[in-house]
C-alpha cells in the first residue's frame, strides 16, 4: 500500500497542465449547443414557438400536434450537431441526476430503419425507474415512474445526446424528483407575490424567483485520492493528521491560481458556455487546493438545472485532467469546508427587483414590504428551513465551529435594523399626517439603493440580506438546491398570502387607507420576528446560549433536524400552498432518514477496513523493526541496552496501546451497527447510527492519527494531509 502512495506521489510529481484552447469569446459559445430561443426561432414554426414561449411564461399545455412539430424540429437541430440519441434528464431523489439514452431510430414494416422523434417521446417516456427512492410511494417491483418534459428548462445537447430536462412522478402523480416539487413552489410565490407586489403597479402580472449559486469544491489529484479508500468510498478522509501548514496564513484564498487548476477551469468553464450555463467567477478559497465558480443569477428552475449539470460536467471535465473534484462539505479535518450559497430573490416581469430599494418611498415601501415578509417566513419557519440544508456530509459544517452554525438566523445589517426600529413605532391604526410625512421622507425614502457594503459583513450568517437580496449560506456544496429553494420560495409564498389577507381586512373593515394598513401589518411582522434577527458571531457559545433563551432550535444532527418535515405545521404549509402532500412529505422523510443510515453504515465499514487491514499491519511492521532494533541493541550492550533503547521501547508500548484502542473500538462500533441495522423504523435507525455508531469513529480516528505519526513516514500507507492539499 506505502508503493501505491509513492506511485501515485510520483505520478502526481510528472503531471503536466493540458493546453485549452481558450480564445473565442465566451458569447460566440454561449448556448450552442442548447435549444434556446435563437434556436426555436431558426426550427419552429411561428405557432409552435408560440405555444412553447406561452408554456414557459404561462405555464399553459402544448398540443399533442404542436408537440410533434416541436420534437422533429429538435430532432433536425440535434442531428446537425451530429446526436445520436436522446434521453429525459432527470433529478430523482438520489441527489445525482439520471438518464437513460434511446436511438433517434425506429423499423419500418419492410424492416428498414429511419431516424425518428415525435411528440410523444419528447412529452412523456416511462423508464425503467423501481430502483430509485420513492419512501413508499410505489412498489419497489412496479417500473411505473414516469418523466414528463418541462419546456421551461430549454433542452441541450452533451456528447451525442439530446438531453431533455423532465420532470418524474409516480403513476399516482406524486413527485419523485426534486424539480415537480420545485415548479409548484416557484408557481406558488409567482400568484402570491404578484397579488402583493400589484398594491404597488397594477401593471405586474408574474413574478420570478431568482438563484445565484456559489459552488464550492476541491481539486485533487485522481492519483493522490486513489491511494485513498476512505475519499473514494465516501468522499472524505475518516482519517488522517493535519498537516503542519493548512490555512492559517491565508495564502491561498484568492491567490494565484494554480496552473493546472487553471487548465481544469478553463475547459469546464467552455463546456459551461457551449450549455447556456452563464459561469463568470472563479478563484482560490480559503483552504488549499479548494476553489469556487459561480454564474450570473437566472430563474430558480433553469438555475437548479444548470447546477446539477455543473456538478456533473465537473467531474467529467475532472477526469480529463487527472483530477477528482471533492463536493463533500467536509473532506480534511481542520480546515474549511465546501458550502453553496444561495443568492435569491424575487423580479417582476415589469424588470423589478422587489428586494432592491428604489429612488422613491413607494418603491421603497415595496422593498420593505417584501424584505419584512420575507424574514417573518424564516421566523415562522426556521425549523424547517434547518431541515432544507440537513445531510451526514453537512452535518460536518454546520455547528461544528465552523461558520455557518445549525442555529438559523437572520443579519440585516446596521441601516436596515434602524429602519425597522422606526417602523416598529408606528401608530396602530390611522396614521396622522405628520407621521405619514415622517415615514415617507425620513425612514422609508432614505432608504439607500446601494446597501452592499453595510449587509454583506457578517460571513457567518446562515441567512443574510446582502443589498439586494438574500443570501442562504448552509447549504451543502454537494447538495441539489432544489430541496432548501422549495422550503424558502413556499413559506415566503404562504407569507406573502397571510400578509395580503391581513392588509385587505384592514382595508375593508377598518376604512384604512393602503399605506398605512401596509404599515400596520408590517409593525407587528417587525415585533414578532425579532428573534431570528441577530448580527453577531454565528457559531460560538454564547451565541447557544442566546439562541436557546429566544427559543430558536439548534439541530446539530440530521436525525435531529429531519423530524420537522412530517410535523403538521410542515404538512400544512405544503399542502395549503399545494406544494408536497402528506404522502409525499413523509416518503421524502423515510427517503433522507434511510439515506442518512446508509451513509453512516458505509463510512464505518470502511473505517474500520481501513483502520484494521490498512492501519494496524503498517504499525505492527514498524513495531516489528523496532523491536528487532532493541533486539539487536541487547546482543551488543548486554544487560546495559536497556539505557539504549529507553525511547524504542517507548515507542513499542505506545504503538501498543494505540493498536489495542483501534481494534477495541472498531469491535465495539461493529457492534452497535448490528443493534442499528436490526431496527425496522427509519428514524431510529438514522438516530441510533447518529448517537451510537457515529462517536466511535472520532475515537478510532484518534488512534490512527497519531500512530500516523509515530510511524516511518516509508512504510505509512495512505497519502498524507500536505501531500493532499499541497501537491498541485
Amino acid at each position: 500500500m506505502s508503493t501505491l502512495r509513492f506511485d501515485a506521489l510520483k505520478k502526481t510529481m510528472g503531471r503536466k497542465p493540458i493546453i485549452i484552447d481558450d480564445n473565442e469569446k465566451r458569447s460566440a459559445l454561449f448556448g450552442v449547443n442548447v435549444f434556446n430561443e435563437k434556436a426555436m426561432r431558426q426550427y419552429l414554426t411561428t405557432d409552435a414557438f408560440m405555444s412553447v414561449q406561452d408554456a414557459i411564461v404561462n405555464g399553459s399545455k402544448i398540443k399533442r400536434v404542436v408537440a410533434d412539430q416541436i420534437a422533429a424540429a429538435m430532432k433536425d437541430w440535434a442531428m446537425s450537431k451530429s446526436v445520436t440519441h436522446y434521453t429525459h434528464w432527470f433529478q430523482p431523489l438520489t441527489g445525482a441526476t439520471a438518464e437513460k439514452h434511446d436511438a433517434f431510430f425506429e423499423l419500418l414494416d419492410s424492416n428498414q430503419g429511419i431516424e425518428k422523434f415525435d411528440g410523444g417521446q419528447l412529452v412523456q417516456q416511462e423508464p425503467d425507474a423501481s430502483s430509485f427512492p420513492h419512501g413508499g410511494i410505489r412498489n419497489t417491483f412496479e417500473a411505473r415512474g414516469y418523466t414528463a418534459w418541462d419546456p421551461s428548462s430549454p433542452s441541450f445537447i452533451y456528447g451525442t445526446t439530446l438531453c431533455i430536462p423532465t420532470v418524474f412522478v409516480s403513476y399516482t402523480g406524486e413527485a419523485l424528483d426534486y424539480k415537480t416539487p420545485l415548479l409548484r413552489a416557484l408557481h406558488a410565490v409567482d400568484e402570491a407575490a404578484s397579488d402583493v407586489a400589484k398594491y404597488f403597479d397594477k401593471s405586474v402580472r408574474k413574478v420570478n424567483a431568482s438563484l445565484g449559486w456559489e459552488q464550492e469544491y476541491f481539486l485533487i489529484d485522481e492519483a493522490l485520492v486513489m491511494a485513498r479508500p476512505d475519499l473514494t468510498m465516501t468522499g472524505r478522509t475518516l482519517l488522517g493528521h493535519t498537516s503542519a501548514k493548512g490555512q492559517q496564513l491565508d495564502d491561498h484564498y484568492f491567490g494565484s491560481i494554480p496552473t493546472r487548476a487553471l487548465r481544469f477551469m478553463q475547459d469546464l468553464e467552455k463546456e459551461c458556455m457551449l450549455l447556456g450555463i452563464p459561469v463568470k467567477t472563479r478563484h482560490n478559497e480559503v483552504a488549499p487546493n479548494q476553489f469556487e465558480l459561480a454564474p450570473i443569477y437566472e430563474e430558480a428552475n433553469l438555475a437548479v438545472d444548470h447546477n446539477s449539470l455543473v456538478m456533473d460536467l465537473m467531474g467529467k471535465v475532472a477526469a480529463r485532467h487527472h483530477f477528482k473534484v471533492l463536493l463533500h462539505e467536509k473532506p480534511f479535518k481542520g480546515v474549511n469546508g465546501s458550502g453553496k450559497h444561495n443568492n435569491w430573490s424575487l423580479t417582476t416581469d415589469t424588470g423589478v427587483n422587489l428586494l432592491s430599494p428604489g429612488k422613491t418611498p413607494m418603491s421603497n415601501l415595496q422593498f420593505l414590504t417584501f424584505f419584512i415578509n420575507t424574514i417573518k417566513a424564516i421566523q415562522e419557519y426556521e425549523e424547517l428551513m434547518r431541515s432544507g440544508i440537513a445531510s451526514a456530509s453537512n452535518d460536518h459544517r454546520l455547528g461544528a465551529n465552523e461558520a455557518p452554525p445549525a442555529i438559523m438566523s437572520v443579519f440585516i445589517g446596521d441601516q436596515l435594523t434602524k429602519v425597522l426600529k422606526e417602523l416598529e413605532g408606528v401608530t396602530t391604526g390611522k396614521l396622522s399626517p405628520q407621521e405619514k410625512t415622517d415615514l415617507k421622507l425620513n425612514v422609508v425614502g432614505k432608504i439607500p439603493e446601494i446597501l452592499l457594503d453595510n449587509t454583506d459583513r457578517n460571513r457567518t450568517s446562515p441567512f443574510a440580506f446582502t443589498g439586494n437580496k438574500f443570501e442562504f449560506r448552509a447549504v451543502g456544496s454537494k447538495a441539489n438546491c432544489a430541496k432548501p429553494m422549495i422550503i424558502l420560495n413556499t413559506i415566503v409564498a404562504k407569507q406573502l398570502q397571510d400578509f395580503k389577507i391581513e392588509v385587505d381586512k384592514l382595508i375593508d373593515k377598518k376604512s384604512l387607507k393602503k399605506d398605512e394598513a401596509i404599515f400596520n401589518v408590517l409593525r407587528e411582522y417587525i415585533k414578532g420576528s425579532k428573534r431570528i434577527l441577530f448580527d453577531g458571531n454565528g457559531y460560538d457559545e454564547s451565541w447557544e446560549k442566546e439562541a436557546k433563551k429566544r427559543k430558536l432550535s439548534n439541530n446539530k444532527t440530521t436525525p435531529e433536524a429531519l423530524k420537522i418535515q412530517i410535523e403538521k405545521s410542515t404538512i400544512d404549509v405544503f399542502s395549503t400552498m399545494k406544494v408536497m402532500n402528506k404522502v409525499e412529505l413523509e416518503a421524502r422523510y423515510e427517503i433522507e432518514v434511510e439515506e442518512y443510515a446508509k451513509r453512516i453504515q458505509i463510512e464505518g465499514r470502511v473505517l474500520g477496513d481501513v483502520a484494521r487491514n490498512h492501519i494496524i499491519p503498517t504499525a505492527i511492521k514498524y513495531q516489528n523493526l523496532l523491536i528487532d532494533n532493541v533486539k539487536g541493541l541487547k546482543d551488543i550492550y548486554g544487560t546495559s541496552f536497556k539505557k539504549m533503547a529507553l525511547e524504542q521501547m517507548d515507542l513499542i508500548e505506545q504503538i501498543s496501546n494505540h493498536i489495542e484502542k483501534i481494534n477495541a473500538g472498531v469491535t465495539q462500533m461493529i457492534e452497535e451497527r448490528k443493534k442499528a441495522n436490526a431496527l425496522i423504523d427509519l428514524g431510529k435507525k438514522a438516530a441510533m447510527y447518529c448517537d451510537k455508531v457515529k462517536p466511535y469513529f472520532e475515537e478510532i480516528r484518534y488512534h490512527c492519527d497519531k500512530l500516523e505519526l509515530l510511524v516511518d513516514d516509508e512504510l505509512w500507507p495512505l497519502t498524507k494531509y500536505r501531500e493532499l492539499l499541497f501537491t498541485r
